[in-house]
Protein backbone atom coordinates (compact mmCIF):
# COMPACT_ATOMS: atom_id res chain seq x y z
CA UNK A 1 0.00 0.00 0.00
CA UNK A 2 1.19 3.70 -1.30
CA UNK A 3 2.19 5.73 1.83
CA UNK A 4 -0.07 8.55 0.55
CA UNK A 5 -3.37 5.72 1.01
CA UNK A 6 -1.53 4.39 4.20
CA UNK A 7 -2.48 8.02 5.85
CA UNK A 8 -5.13 8.80 4.29
CA UNK A 9 -6.52 5.11 5.80
CA UNK A 10 -4.90 6.32 9.14
CA UNK A 11 -6.83 10.13 8.69
CA UNK A 12 -10.50 8.99 7.72
CA UNK A 13 -10.54 5.85 10.63
CA UNK A 14 -8.82 8.34 13.40
CA UNK A 15 -11.37 10.60 12.05
CA UNK A 16 -14.25 8.45 12.85
CA UNK A 17 -13.25 7.39 16.13
CA UNK A 18 -12.80 10.77 17.21
CA UNK A 19 -15.53 12.13 15.99
CA UNK A 20 -17.87 8.62 18.24
CA UNK A 21 -15.44 9.10 21.14
CA UNK A 22 -14.39 12.30 22.09
CA UNK A 23 -16.73 14.79 23.79
CA UNK A 24 -18.78 11.37 25.24
CA UNK A 25 -19.37 11.21 28.58
CA UNK A 26 -17.52 8.71 30.67
CA UNK A 27 -20.81 7.08 31.51
CA UNK A 28 -22.45 6.38 28.51
CA UNK A 29 -25.38 5.63 30.45
CA UNK A 30 -25.32 8.79 32.91
CA UNK A 31 -25.94 12.18 32.82
CA UNK A 32 -30.05 11.11 32.45
CA UNK A 33 -32.98 9.95 35.09
CA UNK A 34 -35.92 7.83 34.41
CA UNK A 35 -39.15 8.33 36.11
CA UNK A 36 -41.75 5.59 36.86
CA UNK A 37 -45.28 5.99 36.68
CA UNK A 38 -48.02 3.75 37.65
CA UNK A 39 -51.83 4.62 36.35
CA UNK A 40 -54.65 2.63 37.62
CA UNK A 41 -58.33 3.27 38.40
CA UNK A 42 -58.81 5.06 41.74
CA UNK A 43 -62.27 4.98 41.89
CA UNK A 44 -65.30 7.26 41.47
CA UNK A 45 -64.36 7.86 38.43
CA UNK A 46 -60.85 9.34 39.22
CA UNK A 47 -57.48 8.25 37.55
CA UNK A 48 -54.53 7.19 40.45
CA UNK A 49 -51.05 7.85 39.58
CA UNK A 50 -47.68 6.98 41.66
CA UNK A 51 -44.90 8.18 40.33
CA UNK A 52 -41.34 7.67 41.74
CA UNK A 53 -38.44 10.66 41.29
CA UNK A 54 -35.11 10.28 41.46
CA UNK A 55 -34.63 12.34 44.70
CA UNK A 56 -31.39 13.99 44.82
CA UNK A 57 -33.10 15.65 41.13
CA UNK A 58 -36.41 16.12 42.42
CA UNK A 59 -35.37 18.34 44.66
CA UNK A 60 -32.99 20.81 43.47
CA UNK A 61 -35.32 20.66 40.11
CA UNK A 62 -38.55 22.00 42.54
CA UNK A 63 -36.16 24.33 44.66
CA UNK A 64 -35.00 25.88 40.97
CA UNK A 65 -38.40 26.09 39.46
CA UNK A 66 -40.36 27.18 42.64
CA UNK A 67 -37.73 29.65 44.28
CA UNK A 68 -37.83 27.18 47.67
CA UNK A 69 -34.44 27.75 48.86
CA UNK A 70 -35.24 26.16 52.21
CA UNK A 71 -36.24 23.24 50.46
CA UNK A 72 -32.87 22.84 48.49
CA UNK A 73 -31.10 23.67 51.92
CA UNK A 74 -33.10 20.56 53.89
CA UNK A 75 -33.46 18.38 51.23
CA UNK A 76 -29.46 18.31 49.88
CA UNK A 77 -28.60 17.84 53.34
CA UNK A 78 -30.99 14.79 54.06
CA UNK A 79 -29.29 13.42 51.00
CA UNK A 80 -25.80 14.15 51.70
CA UNK A 81 -26.39 11.98 54.98
CA UNK A 82 -27.95 9.47 53.52
CA UNK A 83 -30.86 9.27 55.56
CA UNK A 84 -34.14 8.21 54.16
CA UNK A 85 -36.36 9.94 57.32
CA UNK A 86 -35.14 12.83 56.59
CA UNK A 87 -35.25 13.43 53.22
CA UNK A 88 -39.10 12.28 53.41
CA UNK A 89 -39.69 14.69 55.90
CA UNK A 90 -38.12 17.74 53.92
CA UNK A 91 -40.44 17.08 51.20
CA UNK A 92 -43.32 16.68 53.51
CA UNK A 93 -42.38 19.91 54.80
CA UNK A 94 -42.32 21.35 51.65
CA UNK A 95 -45.11 19.71 49.83
CA UNK A 96 -46.65 22.47 48.59
CA UNK A 97 -43.36 23.42 46.28
CA UNK A 98 -42.58 19.50 45.16
CA UNK A 99 -46.58 18.62 44.28
CA UNK A 100 -46.11 22.13 42.08
CA UNK A 101 -43.59 21.27 40.24
CA UNK A 102 -44.64 17.84 39.42
CA UNK A 103 -48.04 18.48 38.89
CA UNK A 104 -46.85 21.39 36.09
CA UNK A 105 -44.38 18.50 34.67
CA UNK A 106 -46.87 15.84 34.36
CA UNK A 107 -50.50 15.69 33.75
CA UNK A 108 -53.56 13.38 32.92
CA UNK A 109 -56.62 14.74 30.92
CA UNK A 110 -59.73 13.23 29.60
CA UNK A 111 -60.53 13.94 25.84
CA UNK A 112 -59.36 17.61 25.83
CA UNK A 113 -60.26 18.67 29.45
CA UNK A 114 -57.16 18.49 31.93
CA UNK A 115 -57.88 16.66 34.78
CA UNK A 116 -57.07 18.15 38.60
CA UNK A 117 -54.44 16.72 40.72
CA UNK A 118 -54.84 16.13 44.57
CA UNK A 119 -51.91 14.63 46.50
CA UNK A 120 -52.74 10.97 48.26
CA UNK A 121 -51.16 10.93 51.64
CA UNK A 122 -47.55 11.62 52.32
CA UNK A 123 -44.28 11.48 49.96
CA UNK A 124 -42.22 8.26 50.15
CA UNK A 125 -38.62 7.11 49.94
CA UNK A 126 -37.51 3.99 48.31
CA UNK A 127 -34.37 2.97 46.42
CA UNK A 128 -33.66 2.05 42.67
CA UNK A 129 -30.08 0.79 42.21
CA UNK A 130 -28.98 2.19 45.00
CA UNK A 131 -30.65 5.24 43.97
CA UNK A 132 -33.01 7.11 46.88
CA UNK A 133 -36.54 7.78 45.31
CA UNK A 134 -39.07 9.90 46.13
CA UNK A 135 -43.20 8.60 45.88
CA UNK A 136 -45.75 10.96 45.02
CA UNK A 137 -49.21 9.56 44.78
CA UNK A 138 -51.59 11.43 42.98
CA UNK A 139 -55.88 11.25 42.39
CA UNK A 140 -57.21 12.71 38.97
CA UNK A 141 -60.41 14.00 39.02
CA UNK A 142 -61.45 14.22 35.26
CA UNK A 143 -64.52 16.19 34.98
CA UNK A 144 -64.92 15.16 31.27
CA UNK A 145 -65.39 11.88 31.56
CA UNK A 146 -64.94 8.85 29.44
CA UNK A 147 -62.41 6.53 29.03
CA UNK A 148 -60.09 7.76 26.66
CA UNK A 149 -57.39 9.25 29.08
CA UNK A 150 -54.17 10.67 28.01
CA UNK A 151 -50.58 11.00 29.93
CA UNK A 152 -48.37 13.71 29.69
CA UNK A 153 -44.51 13.80 31.46
CA UNK A 154 -42.40 17.06 30.90
CA UNK A 155 -40.68 16.15 34.10
CA UNK A 156 -36.80 17.24 34.56
CA UNK A 157 -36.56 18.66 30.79
CA UNK A 158 -33.00 18.90 29.59
CA UNK A 159 -33.69 22.89 29.61
CA UNK A 160 -33.11 22.79 33.62
CA UNK A 161 -29.70 21.72 32.76
CA UNK A 162 -29.44 19.14 35.19
CA UNK A 163 -29.84 16.04 33.51
CA UNK A 164 -30.59 15.15 29.06
CA UNK A 165 -32.66 12.42 28.17
CA UNK A 166 -35.12 11.80 30.92
CA UNK A 167 -37.32 9.02 30.18
CA UNK A 168 -40.95 8.23 31.39
CA UNK A 169 -41.65 4.45 32.24
CA UNK A 170 -45.58 4.17 32.11
CA UNK A 171 -47.48 0.91 33.24
CA UNK A 172 -50.95 1.16 33.43
CA UNK A 173 -54.21 -0.84 33.99
CA UNK A 174 -57.15 1.40 33.42
CA UNK A 175 -61.04 0.62 32.51
CA UNK A 176 -59.96 -2.91 31.28
CA UNK A 177 -56.65 -1.53 29.22
CA UNK A 178 -53.50 -2.53 30.09
CA UNK A 179 -49.77 -1.98 29.17
CA UNK A 180 -46.43 0.45 29.13
CA UNK A 181 -45.52 3.16 27.52
CA UNK A 182 -41.95 5.23 27.17
CA UNK A 183 -41.96 8.99 27.17
CA UNK A 184 -39.63 11.47 26.18
CA UNK A 185 -38.79 14.78 25.15
CA UNK A 186 -40.08 14.00 21.31
CA UNK A 187 -42.71 11.36 22.36
CA UNK A 188 -43.88 13.46 25.96
CA UNK A 189 -47.78 11.90 25.87
CA UNK A 190 -49.55 8.77 25.16
CA UNK A 191 -53.09 7.74 25.22
CA UNK A 192 -54.14 4.63 27.26
CA UNK A 193 -56.91 3.64 24.43
CA UNK A 194 -53.27 3.44 22.15
CA UNK A 195 -53.44 -0.03 20.03
CA UNK A 196 -50.81 -2.28 20.62
CA UNK A 197 -48.60 -1.32 17.75
CA UNK A 198 -48.44 1.91 18.41
CA UNK A 199 -47.19 0.52 22.26
CA UNK A 200 -44.54 -1.86 20.01
CA UNK A 201 -43.24 1.35 18.47
CA UNK A 202 -42.48 3.32 21.34
CA UNK A 203 -40.29 0.56 22.97
CA UNK A 204 -38.83 -0.13 19.70
CA UNK A 205 -38.11 3.48 19.03
CA UNK A 206 -36.46 3.26 22.62
CA UNK A 207 -34.53 0.13 22.09
CA UNK A 208 -33.02 1.59 18.74
CA UNK A 209 -32.04 5.41 19.89
CA UNK A 210 -30.53 3.56 23.00
CA UNK A 211 -27.95 1.58 20.58
CA UNK A 212 -27.40 4.69 18.69
CA UNK A 213 -27.16 7.11 21.26
CA UNK A 214 -24.61 4.32 23.48
CA UNK A 215 -21.46 5.00 21.91
CA UNK A 216 -19.61 2.61 24.10
CA UNK A 217 -22.56 -0.35 22.27
CA UNK A 218 -21.31 1.37 18.94
CA UNK A 219 -17.54 0.60 19.14
CA UNK A 220 -17.72 -2.56 21.12
CA UNK A 221 -19.46 -3.97 17.91
CA UNK A 222 -17.09 -1.57 15.46
CA UNK A 223 -14.24 -3.77 17.61
CA UNK A 224 -16.56 -7.03 16.67
CA UNK A 225 -16.52 -5.91 12.73
CA UNK A 226 -12.73 -5.15 12.77
CA UNK A 227 -11.48 -8.53 14.19
CA UNK A 228 -13.70 -10.68 12.57
CA UNK A 229 -12.09 -12.86 9.55
CA UNK A 230 -14.95 -14.36 7.73
CA UNK A 231 -18.65 -13.81 7.60
CA UNK A 232 -19.61 -16.61 9.78
CA UNK A 233 -17.33 -14.86 12.40
CA UNK A 234 -19.14 -11.55 12.48
CA UNK A 235 -22.70 -13.71 12.56
CA UNK A 236 -21.64 -15.65 15.24
CA UNK A 237 -20.20 -13.34 17.40
CA UNK A 238 -23.35 -11.12 17.10
CA UNK A 239 -25.41 -14.04 17.76
CA UNK A 240 -23.34 -14.81 20.57
CA UNK A 241 -23.34 -11.32 22.22
CA UNK A 242 -27.35 -10.86 21.62
CA UNK A 243 -27.72 -14.31 23.01
CA UNK A 244 -26.32 -13.19 25.95
CA UNK A 245 -26.92 -9.76 26.65
CA UNK A 246 -30.47 -10.60 25.91
CA UNK A 247 -30.34 -13.17 28.94
CA UNK A 248 -28.95 -10.65 31.50
CA UNK A 249 -31.27 -7.94 30.23
CA UNK A 250 -34.39 -9.80 31.32
CA UNK A 251 -33.19 -11.45 34.60
CA UNK A 252 -31.71 -7.64 35.43
CA UNK A 253 -34.67 -5.70 34.35
CA UNK A 254 -37.09 -7.90 36.31
CA UNK A 255 -35.37 -7.36 39.09
CA UNK A 256 -33.56 -11.12 39.14
CA UNK A 257 -30.41 -9.45 39.16
CA UNK A 258 -29.08 -6.53 40.59
CA UNK A 259 -25.20 -5.49 39.84
CA UNK A 260 -24.81 -1.77 40.50
CA UNK A 261 -23.85 0.42 37.47
CA UNK A 262 -20.51 1.33 39.44
CA UNK A 263 -19.31 -2.45 38.43
CA UNK A 264 -21.16 -2.29 34.52
CA UNK A 265 -20.00 0.38 33.46
CA UNK A 266 -15.72 -0.26 34.26
CA UNK A 267 -16.54 -3.67 32.84
CA UNK A 268 -18.32 -2.85 29.38
CA UNK A 269 -15.76 -0.03 28.57
CA UNK A 270 -12.99 -3.03 29.38
CA UNK A 271 -14.61 -5.15 27.28
CA UNK A 272 -14.28 -2.61 24.50
CA UNK A 273 -11.01 -2.19 24.81
CA UNK A 274 -9.80 -6.24 25.39
CA UNK A 275 -12.45 -7.36 21.97
CA UNK A 276 -10.28 -4.34 20.09
CA UNK A 277 -7.13 -5.24 21.58
CA UNK A 278 -7.49 -9.07 20.76
CA UNK A 279 -7.31 -8.01 16.75
CA UNK A 280 -4.10 -5.88 17.38
CA UNK A 281 -2.43 -8.53 18.94
CA UNK A 282 -3.48 -10.68 15.84
CA UNK A 283 -1.81 -8.67 13.67
CA UNK A 284 1.30 -7.98 15.77
CA UNK A 285 1.55 -11.80 16.15
CA UNK A 286 0.99 -12.91 12.72
CA UNK A 287 1.01 -9.61 10.37
CA UNK A 288 -0.08 -10.29 7.21
CA UNK A 289 -1.89 -13.67 8.31
CA UNK A 290 -4.03 -12.51 10.62
CA UNK A 291 -6.89 -12.55 8.98
CA UNK A 292 -6.12 -15.90 7.60
CA UNK A 293 -7.97 -19.21 9.73
CA UNK A 294 -5.16 -21.10 11.19
CA UNK A 295 -6.86 -24.22 11.19
CA UNK A 296 -10.40 -25.14 10.52
CA UNK A 297 -12.35 -26.62 12.59
CA UNK A 298 -14.34 -29.74 12.39
CA UNK A 299 -18.45 -29.28 12.54
CA UNK A 300 -20.98 -27.36 11.06
CA UNK A 301 -18.83 -23.55 11.91
CA UNK A 302 -15.69 -24.37 11.52
CA UNK A 303 -13.76 -22.36 14.07
CA UNK A 304 -10.52 -22.61 14.60
CA UNK A 305 -9.35 -22.59 18.20
CA UNK A 306 -9.12 -18.62 18.21
CA UNK A 307 -12.30 -18.55 16.82
CA UNK A 308 -14.06 -20.47 19.76
CA UNK A 309 -11.79 -18.27 22.32
CA UNK A 310 -13.05 -14.83 20.78
CA UNK A 311 -16.94 -16.40 20.91
CA UNK A 312 -15.95 -17.45 24.03
CA UNK A 313 -15.50 -13.95 25.20
CA UNK A 314 -17.73 -12.03 23.53
CA UNK A 315 -20.45 -14.04 24.75
CA UNK A 316 -19.07 -13.19 28.39
CA UNK A 317 -18.86 -9.72 27.93
CA UNK A 318 -22.34 -9.75 26.47
CA UNK A 319 -23.66 -10.63 29.49
CA UNK A 320 -22.11 -7.47 30.92
CA UNK A 321 -23.90 -5.28 28.04
CA UNK A 322 -27.31 -6.80 28.86
CA UNK A 323 -27.20 -5.21 32.41
CA UNK A 324 -26.14 -2.02 30.82
CA UNK A 325 -29.03 -2.08 28.50
CA UNK A 326 -31.60 -3.01 31.61
CA UNK A 327 -30.11 -0.02 33.15
CA UNK A 328 -30.92 2.43 30.42
CA UNK A 329 -35.21 1.10 30.38
CA UNK A 330 -34.66 0.95 34.29
CA UNK A 331 -37.64 -1.37 34.58
CA UNK A 332 -37.34 -3.54 37.58
CA UNK A 333 -40.89 -4.92 38.40
CA UNK A 334 -42.59 -7.94 39.36
CA UNK A 335 -43.24 -10.29 36.32
CA UNK A 336 -46.05 -9.44 33.89
CA UNK A 337 -46.88 -10.54 30.12
CA UNK A 338 -46.91 -7.18 29.94
CA UNK A 339 -43.92 -6.50 31.21
CA UNK A 340 -42.55 -8.78 28.82
CA UNK A 341 -43.53 -7.79 26.08
CA UNK A 342 -42.26 -4.31 26.41
CA UNK A 343 -38.10 -5.48 27.16
CA UNK A 344 -39.14 -8.27 23.88
CA UNK A 345 -39.51 -5.18 21.87
CA UNK A 346 -37.02 -2.79 23.54
CA UNK A 347 -34.23 -5.83 22.47
CA UNK A 348 -35.85 -6.30 19.15
CA UNK A 349 -34.97 -2.00 19.02
CA UNK A 350 -31.54 -2.65 19.96
CA UNK A 351 -30.77 -6.08 17.56
CA UNK A 352 -32.28 -4.11 14.23
CA UNK A 353 -30.07 -1.12 14.58
CA UNK A 354 -27.13 -3.56 15.29
CA UNK A 355 -27.74 -5.85 12.57
CA UNK A 356 -28.09 -2.52 10.05
CA UNK A 357 -24.29 -1.41 11.18
CA UNK A 358 -23.08 -4.68 10.72
CA UNK A 359 -25.31 -5.30 7.01
CA UNK A 360 -23.41 -1.73 5.95
CA UNK A 361 -19.85 -2.05 7.86
CA UNK A 362 -18.59 -5.59 7.10
CA UNK A 363 -19.35 -6.02 3.39
CA UNK A 364 -17.30 -2.86 2.76
CA UNK A 365 -14.35 -4.33 5.10
CA UNK A 366 -15.09 -7.51 3.38
CA UNK A 367 -14.22 -5.49 -0.03
CA UNK A 368 -11.14 -3.51 1.03
CA UNK A 369 -9.68 -6.84 2.17
CA UNK A 370 -10.04 -8.37 -1.07
CA UNK A 371 -8.65 -5.38 -2.86
CA UNK A 372 -5.85 -5.02 -0.61
CA UNK A 373 -4.75 -7.43 2.13
CA UNK A 374 -2.44 -4.51 3.94
CA UNK A 375 -5.25 -1.76 3.14
CA UNK A 376 -7.57 -4.07 5.01
CA UNK A 377 -4.88 -4.49 7.72
CA UNK A 378 -4.10 -1.16 8.51
CA UNK A 379 -7.75 -0.02 8.63
CA UNK A 380 -8.76 -2.86 10.84
CA UNK A 381 -5.51 -1.96 13.05
CA UNK A 382 -6.28 1.73 13.12
CA UNK A 383 -9.56 1.09 14.06
CA UNK A 384 -9.11 -1.53 16.62
CA UNK A 385 -6.31 1.16 18.33
CA UNK A 386 -9.19 3.99 18.80
CA UNK A 387 -11.53 1.51 19.68
CA UNK A 388 -9.20 -0.02 22.08
CA UNK A 389 -7.79 4.05 23.57
CA UNK A 390 -11.37 4.99 24.18
CA UNK A 391 -11.66 1.46 26.28
CA UNK A 392 -9.15 2.10 28.16
CA UNK A 393 -10.09 5.83 28.50
CA UNK A 394 -13.35 5.10 29.70
CA UNK A 395 -12.03 2.12 31.86
CA UNK A 396 -10.25 4.57 34.46
CA UNK A 397 -12.99 7.28 34.06
CA UNK A 398 -15.60 5.20 35.29
CA UNK A 399 -13.56 3.14 37.61
CA UNK A 400 -12.10 6.37 39.76
CA UNK A 401 -15.17 8.73 38.60
CA UNK A 402 -13.09 10.81 36.89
Amino acid sequence: MSQRVRRAVIGITAAVIAFLGLGQPAYAHGFSSTVYVNVASGGEGRIRTTLQLEYDLFIVSTADYEKDDSLFTAGTAAFDAGDKDAQGAALNAHKASAVAYATQRFSVSSGDTACTAAQVGDFTMGQREGVPYAGLTLDWTCAGGGDDHAVRSGLFPDAEGYVKGTKTIVTYDVDGRSGSAALDAAHPSFSISQTWYERFWEFFRLGAEHLLTGIDHILFLLALIAGSRRPREIVLAATSFTLAHSVTFMLAALGVVDVPSGIVEPVIALSIAVVAGWHLWRIWRRRGLATDMETLGEGHFSLDRAGWTRLGVVFCFGLVHGLGFAGALGIDEAWSWTLLWSLLVFNVGIETVQLAIIAVVFPVLILLRRRSRVAGLWTTGVISAGVAAMGLVWFVQRTFGL
